[in-house]
């Protein structure tokens, strides 16, 4: 029960401060082990997909991953990307993240993105 309230502690800010929701995803470049999504192919997608949802900001890492295959149980490790966006309010924006991920499944074959939320404080 304390980890699920940890989990929806509303930080206390400094001011300009204000508290805020930080959303990562992480993103898998190996298509299908065939193929890696190309810096092209990532830049398409983040001007398609995620700049009209998010178009406040964002912040794009390149990282290095690495997973347990579902279907196959090995490890597999390959280039990444982290997306990261600070919101306001996390709840009404669940429904643009989550189609930001389904775009990324479909368009990639992927199966998952790893999605991480944690409470912050910011300021623009």
């Amino acid at each position: 029960m304390l980890l699920l309230a940890a989990c929806t502690t509303t930080p206390i800010c400094r001011a300009p401060a204000k508290p805020a929701t930080q959303v990562d995803l992480y993103f898998g470049r190996d298509i299908d082990g065939t193929a890696e999504v190309s810096d092209a192919q990532w830049s398409l997608f983040v001007d398609q997909e995620v700049t009209p949802r998010f178009p406040d900001g964002l912040t794009v890492i390149d990282a290095h991953g690495q997973y347990r295959d579902t279907a196959s149980g090995r490890i597999s490790r390959e280039r990444s990307k982290r997306l990261t966006i600070v919101v306001d309010d996390a709840a009404a924006a669940r429904s643009r993240f989550d189609a930001v991920i389904d775009a990324y499944k479909r368009r990639f074959q992927q199966q998952s993105v790893l999605k991480v939320e944690a409470p912050v404080c910011a300021a623009f």
